[in-house]
């Protein structure tokens, strides 16, 4: 697999190899990109930022809808490498590149045009987003082509040429999908890099790349703030969260059960909104605790490959032994392992059964901290103000849940929890025109909608004496 620079294939001069999760065999090889390649992608991206942004708005759109018909059109090819590479069931990853498609879609339709903010006989002031010229990506690598999507999605309508850095556990993918949508751009408008954390770090020192959009750890997100420290370089950072589910005592645990399961265990728990830690009011506790340990013991693990595949292998083996050492922590706290707990007998890969562990309290690492894996912990309260207050006593803000049968108490509720998003009755829905972000460290800026466009422009106002 070869980058994309100035809309031509560039190979590097070393590669690295990139294995499957589930078995440990090698998937294929990626570009490792330098200094070299960098300046080359910079170079490239910064001529045709140029003539990019003097494009109407609407060839802009074309292109975006042109480059979402050519993701669907590929979209099995895409996901099986995504598979591959990542590990999560097939029928996710078709999910994910359908979601990747859909962004780039719904982006085209946005509007975000200049605007009047205010005239009248003597005076005129208008508002300008104008873009910013050469803008980088780097995403993780447990969503690669959906997080990529919503971030490039809005920097090219916005007239921006962006260099993307994928994930080095997950470069194939992204580098395939980068290589399709050329099709739709002029050549320089879509480059790609792959390697290690330190080309990374060098495009965000880059003195022209105007803005970095990273999504990924608290600890690397403070390294790139750090480092676009220098020229006051504009940042986007979506760093995670330790979300909770809060279940009120009125919650029709049999309704939804299945879906508290799935939003805490998708992707192998590998989701930064998926739920984290689930309050329960000591009314449901019980009920809900035996639905999901149920769920949790029938729910077939194994290669994304195979089609009855519900959970896959956590991406990577440090991943997998960070999770492992919050379940032991755990087991010596006294916390009970109702299911899982312990890899799955027979194979090579980075499986972990889903785990569901109760009596804990708040400071287990397993509650506190972001375990990023298939394991939830369900505590009990009594007091809804005693829930609230816990839920909210985390370094984390990104997103929570409130689920109970009155929705107007629920909502009420939901507005006392500490997170950029708080779903109700609900978890884990992002809507392309609905802002979506973090609070405290879990990030600054947002993403999506309007006011994900407006992160990739400068705002200029032009305030005209006309009389």
């Amino acid at each position: 697999m070869d980058m994309m620079i100035n809309g031509k294939h560039v190979t590097a001069k070393e590669t690295f190899e990139v294995f499957n999760p589930a078995t440990l065999e090698l998937v294929g090889t990626a570009p490792r990109s330098g200094p070299e390649e960098l300046e080359q992608a910079v170079r490239a991206a910064k001529a045709a930022q140029k003539m990019w942004c003097r494009q109407n708005v609407l060839t802009r759109r074309q292109a975006l809808r042109k480059a979402a018909g050519l993701i669907q059109e590929n979209r099995q090819e895409i996901a099986h490498l995504l598979t591959l590479e990542q590990g999560k069931p097939i029928s996710e990853a078709v999910t994910e590149v359908y979601i990747a498609s859909a962004m780039l879609g719904s982006f085209a339709s946005i509007e975000f045009e200049s605007q009047i903010l205010k005239q009248d006989d003597k005076s005129r002031v208008t508002l300008l987003r104008k873009p910013l010229g050469v803008v980088a990506t780097i995403t993780p690598w447990n969503f690669p082509l959906g997080i990529l999507c919503w971030k490039l999605g809005p920097a090219v309508l916005a007239g921006n040429a962006v260099i993307s850095k994928p994930a080095s556990f997950t470069p194939l993918s992204t580098l395939k999908l980068i290589e399709l949508i050329n099709q739709a751009f002029p050549p320089g408008v879509v480059n790609s890099l792959s390697g290690p954390g330190s080309i990374g770090a060098e495009m965000v020192k880059h003195p022209e790349i105007r803005k970095v959009s990273f999504t990924g750890s608290v600890e690397i997100g403070k390294g790139v703030m750090r480092d676009a420290s220098e020229h006051l370089k504009r940042l986007t950072l979506e760093l995670g969260g330790n979300d909770p589910a809060i279940i009120l005592d009125d919650a029709d645990v049999d309704k939804i059960a299945n879906s508290i399961y799935t939003n805490a265990f998708q992707n192998a728990g590998q989701i930064c909104i998926n739920i984290k830690r689930v309050y329960a009011h000591e009314r449901v506790y019980s009920r809900l605790v035996s639905q999901l340990t149920e769920i949790a013991k029938a729910c077939k693990v194994g290669p994304g490959v195979e089609p009855d595949t519900q959970m896959g292998p956590l991406n990577n083996k440090s991943q997998l032994v960070f999770v492992e050492e919050l379940i032991e922590d755990a087991r010596e706290r006294g916390g009970r392992i109702l299911a899982g707990g312990e890899r799955l007998p027979g194979t090579k890969g980075y499986f972990l059964k889903p785990t569901i562990v109760t009596d804990l309290d708040d400071s287990a690492r397993l509650v506190a901290e972001e375990q990023f894996g298939p394991a939830l912990p369900i505590l009990p309260f009594r007091d809804i103000d005693d829930a609230v207050q816990r839920a909210n006593d985390s370094l984390f803000g990104l997103g929570a849940s409130v689920w109970g049968g009155d929705v107007t108490r629920a909502c009420a509720v939901a507005a006392e929890v500490n997170a950029g998003t708080t779903w109700v009755n609900q978890h884990y829905k992002l809507e392309p025109d609905v802002p979506f972000g973090g609070q405290r460290q879990s990030g600054l800026g947002r993403e999506l909608g309007i006011w994900g466009i407006e992160e990739f422009c400068e705002l200029q106002i032009v305030n005209a004496k006309t009389g």
